[in-house]
């Protein structure tokens, strides 16, 4: 066997040459001194790419590396899997020995990667948030937000004796609120088997314990969404803005739901710009109840004073 040297560092090769004159030739691979001609160190493996590249386009699509880590995976993606293709590198298909083979090597892998308890609920609980935020279509900084949340809970000894899902849902309504995604613990909750009250009671447990800093949910992000959902124009999203703010500063909003004030405010907007649409649906959109959007539009209507619109 021939044990070969590793190779020097930039603080070993300054050593080597107290001048500090050192040039680098490429072709040779070598660091050399430029005042005595010694070659300080040979061989030396350049770690840069092999391509060049002359506009940013073409640096990025020659750039070669592997996927970024995404801390919403178990493993935060770093790990290898052995995928269910069951053919070869030339597309054929395994034959019966080798399928059954891999199938063990696949089983015996699967099993690896999980090496204690924590592992193991930490792997459930991420399968459950793609779960739930598949169906809710949360952004990927949301999801990585509320992994985060997730194992620092995990770390704290916070999940102990609670319901894995109950505590997911919670951690992803805390990272919608962090990052302003206008989503509702009614809407988060809907997705799981816990029911509202225990997440919401798993919710506070995480706020206070992490102490989280959970910003103020603005009622103009629901607008957005909620007009999105009923298809109404830009202007009337313009309009119910304006009505929300104009409800902020006269203080009409203090202690009132921002789902229901931003339906409210939709839906005075519809009317303003005769687009139309009833209290149910613009109730079923933004996720509270008729009486809800009822309310706090004679509320939004007697503190603006706006001409009243009513469908009859």
């Amino acid at each position: 066997m021939v044990i070969r040297p590793s190779e020097p560092s930039p603080e070993d090769v300054l050593t080597r040459c107290p001048s500090g004159n050192i040039i680098y030739d490429e072709v040779r691979g070598e660091w050399i001194c430029a005042d005595s001609g010694e070659v300080v160190a040979e061989h030396v493996i350049d770690r840069g790419p092999e391509w060049r590249a002359f506009t940013a386009e073409e640096k990025e699509q020659r750039s070669r590396a592997g996927g970024p880590i995404n801390i919403a995976l178990h493993d935060s993606g770093l790990s290898t899997v052995i995928d269910w293709y069951d053919r070869d590198a030339s597309g054929r298909r395994l034959d019966l020995k080798r399928r059954l083979e891999i199938i063990r090597i696949r089983k015996w892998h699967s099993r690896t990667r999980v090496q204690s308890n924590v592992d193991r609920n930490i792997m459930q609980a991420l399968n459950e948030l793609d779960r739930i935020a598949n169906q809710l279509g949360m952004p990927r900084v949301v999801r990585e937000e509320a992994a985060i949340i997730y194992r620092r809970a995990v770390e704290r000894e916070l999940v102990r004796g609670r319901a894995i899902e109950s505590m997911v849902a919670a951690a992803l309504y805390a990272a919608c609120r962090i990052h302003g995604v206008p989503r509702t613990l009614d809407e988060i909750s809907k997705f799981t088997k816990s029911g509202r009250k225990e997440v919401a009671r798993c919710y506070r447990l995480l706020v206070r314990e992490l102490t989280l800093k959970i910003p103020i949910v603005d009622a103009a992000e629901h607008a957005q969404r909620i007009a999105f959902m009923l298809g109404l124009s830009g202007a009337t999203v313009k309009t119910a803005i304006e009505i929300i703010q104009k409800a902020r500063e006269m203080g009409v909003t203090a202690g009132r739901d921002p789902a229901g004030v931003a339906a409210a405010a939709v839906y005075i907007a519809a009317l303003l710009n005769d687009e139309r649409r009833t209290q149910k649906e613009v109730a079923m959109a933004a996720g509270v109840t008729e009486v809800t959007v009822r309310n706090r539009y004679k509320e939004l209507m007697k503190a603006l004073g706006t001409e009243e619109q009513t469908e009859k």
